[in-house]
């Protein structure tokens, strides 16, 4: 616990308990996770607790915010050293459609896209749909 505890201090997150419950539920998980995940979990916790979590990890850049198409959004940890930035942090995201989870495939990083002039990229996001690895056939 003493290590995330320094991890959310380098990311400027005050490390309450709560912090370091939803932080290691979130390491501890390959899948991105909703807040009814959260809710899920920790059922004893208070639900604008958790929100505010998770929004406060989300502002500081401990997580990044995943829409997969099904209509409700996940989160996952960011990398070490990622800032969110368009240019260089993007990657992709895979959505089994047999188990619903979806993963982060950081090492498949977004290519740049040139857009036309005026255009101005302020987020994007790939998810691929399909088969997971641990879904049979």
């Amino acid at each position: 616990m003493a290590k995330i505890e320094s991890l959310l201090q380098k990311s400027n997150v005050r490390p309450t308990a709560m912090r370091i419950l939803v932080y290691n539920f979130l390491l501890e998980n390959e899948a991105a996770k909703s807040l009814t995940d959260l809710e899920n979990y920790f059922d004893k916790s208070d639900r604008t607790t958790l929100y505010r979590t998770i929004k406060t990890f989300e502002e500081k850049g401990v997580v990044h915010q995943i829409d997969d198409g099904t209509g409700t959004t996940k989160y996952a940890l960011c990398e070490q050293g990622c800032n969110c930035q368009i240019e260089t942090d993007l990657h992709l995201h895979f959505y089994c459609n047999i188990c619903d989870e979806t993963v982060c495939l950081t090492d498949r990083k977004i290519p740049h896209i040139n857009l036309p002039d005026g255009y101005t990229a302020e987020d994007a996001n790939l998810v691929i749909k399909g088969r997971c690895e641990k879904c049979p056939e």
